[in-house]
């Protein structure tokens, strides 16, 4: 029998009735597959863990807060476990360390670094369900961790990876991915297919049904993925690798993010290595940056903006300001009313006029433009917040990726 990994979230195991119907799709399952299920906290449980323990301390410590909010998975992975006793089969429950799940020892944030999946597989070949829990690991010097938020998917593709699985499916409280955000425009297109490297753009740049890092580790052990809802029969979208997918549109979708900050140093001087010497303190405090768009004037200077995540946009400002005194730099400004919408398509490789088409849609729309940046199959633009919905609505049409204007995929 094929092995196939099920993972379900948060809002998938939200109370009992939901865990009884993941129960039931799992039963089913199970008559011709071996079924490992990885599952997540229910709905709104970490979050309440979290604001716990910020009423004893504002600023908790990384360890005792990665003990704290794995509890959330381990109450899912018991209560999903007696629902499967009660459809009459037989599981075993593991947390992350029981599944062979190692991982760095980067609290709140840990990578895994391997899987011994022995335990799991035994219990498979037992004709056992295996319910992990999902989100956390151990380190090697055998304390608890989490994987960061949305971790689940990155532990549910690992598993798969050890497990040599048939398959990943993902299952959520949406129907699939979609051309764009159904809340910003209706018509958005439910893709069948999507290529790995499209859909790490996508999850990169504002689409929240996949984790970037799941996706990463799906395309690189060449993981078959599915992303289904939770709640109806459909098939959800197939995420493939670039060979399996026919000749599709140029655009496969539009995302929006709306966490984004922007931060500008003005009149810095043009010498060589004076843009290293301010995005170094940036980098080694941990602060990604995104898009960097630099002014060359007459006179000698340059005006060097690039945009941070708006949670760290205090710190980037504090260690602008130091850098841009240090390379005798003039004032630093910080604006946080932007957002960032991205167009990513594969045939935007050998398709010509993306960027036209997209810059005349906005300009006829009176969206202003205030940053770019490009890679082989994106191009995303930096505009006010308050635009910011109305350009993905535009740009989704100009793109013809309603359901009623044709499919973006093959």
């Amino acid at each position: 029998m094929k092995i196939v990994v099920h993972k379900y979230g948060g809002t998938s195991v939200a109370d009992i009735a939901r865990i009884r119907a993941v129960a039931r799709r799992v039963a089913t399952a199970a008559r011709t597959e071996r079924v490992a299920v990885v599952v997540s906290a229910q709905a709104g449980e970490t979050d309440r863990l979290i604001g716990l323990a910020r009423k004893l301390m504002p600023e908790p410590h990384a360890r005792d807060m990665d003990l704290l909010i794995a509890t959330g998975e381990q109450a899912s992975v018991a209560l999903l476990s007696l629902a499967l006793r009660c459809e009459g089969l037989a599981t075993e429950t593991f947390l992350g360390f029981q599944a062979g799940i190692v991982t760095d020892g980067n609290h709140g944030r840990a990578r895994i670094e391997h899987i011994d999946p022995a335990r799991v597989r035994a219990a498979l070949e037992a004709g056992r369900i295996a319910v992990v829990a999902g989100f956390q690991g151990m380190s090697f010097d055998g304390r608890v961790t989490t994987i960061g938020r949305g971790g689940s998917d990155t532990s549910a593709v690992a598993l798969a990876t050890a497990l040599s699985a048939d398959r990943c499916e993902i299952f959520t409280d949406v129907e699939g991915i979609k051309s764009a955000d159904p809340r910003i425009c209706p018509d958005a297109k439910l893709l069948k297919c999507i290529t790995y490297e499209e859909m790490m753009e996508l999850a990169d740049t504002g689409a929240k049904v996949l984790h970037t890092r799941c996706v990463e580790l799906a395309a690189k052990h060449g993981v078959p993925l599915v992303v289904r809802s939770s709640f109806t029969e459909g098939e959800g979208t197939r995420v493939v690798p670039e060979e399996r997918r026919l000749e599709g549109t140029v655009v496969t979708g539009i995302s929006l993010t709306k966490g984004e900050a922007k931060v500008a140093i003005r009149k810095v001087p043009d010498r060589i290595g004076v843009t290293a010497r301010i995005f170094k303190p940036i980098a080694k405090a941990g602060i990604d940056v995104d898009l960097i768009l630099q002014n060359v004037s007459e006179d000698g200077y340059t005006d060097l903006t690039f945009t941070v995540p708006k949670g760290d946009l205090r710190r980037a400002m504090t260690l602008a300001s130091l850098a841009a005194r240090d390379v005798e730099a003039g004032r630093v400004e910080a604006a946080g009313d932007i957002a960032k919408v991205s167009v990513v398509g594969l045939g935007m490789r050998s398709h010509a006029g993306v960027a036209h088409t997209m810059f005349a849609a906005l300009a006829e729309d009176g969206i202003a433009i205030q940053m770019i940046g490009t890679s082989e199959i994106k191009v995303s633009i930096v505009v006010g917040i308050h635009q910011a919905e109305r350009a993905v609505r535009v740009l989704h049409e100009a793109f013809g990726l309603s359901f009623s204007t044709g499919a973006p995929v093959a």
